[in-house]
């Protein structure tokens, strides 16, 4: 285990550290579209991603979603850091995109973390920025973006995150992330295939233009 651990984060932090990690931390095999993260739910423990990915998603009154981000391997969510620290009820949900693994870190050894090891403290201070520049892209996406331009980057996002560009995904499941309806979508993945940026398929999209 504390291979995989040096292998994607031992460029972050020092050896006294990762085993400090290995020694606290309960590894975890999630397969896709398990939900790791619900809103309302108190977080107790921190997730480091050691491989695949997770979408974070917010949802309005209405219960409907609307994706935010994809964390990746090498990643940690803030949404989760903040809930942690501020023994606050998480805002967000979290799923995986892909089968992933990870390693549960308990918030308890976050808090000390901070002030024993420089590198966790600029850990989590770079996860923050991160994290805050992604979600200022996502609102200048809903503002200033056209729908088709929203969907196109979203079809980008899936498949840089799963390394592949070919996308196994509903028209529904696309209509739910970006808070729209399913004939819209549909409409405009057409729009796109005719344009010649996707190739559409019975159960999976082609991306074209990445």
């Amino acid at each position: 285990m504390i291979e995989e651990l040096k292998q994607h984060y031992g460029y972050l932090f020092e050896d006294e550290l990762l085993q400090e990690i290995n020694n606290v931390g309960t590894y975890r095999d999630i397969p896709e579209g398990l939900k790791l993260i619900e809103i309302g739910d108190y977080i107790k423990s921190m997730p480091l991603l050691i491989s695949g990915a997770i979408k974070i998603l917010r949802e309005d009154k209405e219960g409907d979603e609307l994706i935010l981000y994809f964390i990746e391997q090498g990643d940690t969510c803030a949404m989760t850091l903040s809930c942690c620290l501020g023994d606050s009820k998480s805002e967000i949900r979290a799923i995986a995109e892909t089968d992933a693994r990870l390693i549960m870190v308990p918030v308890q050894k976050m808090e000390e973390w901070l002030g024993k090891y420089k590198s966790w403290r600029n850990f989590v201070l770079q996860s923050y920025q991160n994290r805050m520049t992604e979600l200022l892209e996502a609102i200048d996406t809903i503002a200033f973006l056209k729908m088709d331009e929203r969907l196109f980057k979203y079809l980008k996002d899936k498949a840089m995150v799963n390394h592949n560009d070919v996308i196994h995904v509903t028209h529904q499941e696309i209509a739910s992330d970006l808070h729209t309806s399913r004939v819209v979508i549909s409409r405009l993945l057409k729009a796109l295939e005719i344009n010649g940026r996707i190739e559409l398929h019975r159960n999976n999209i082609k991306v074209l233009d990445l």
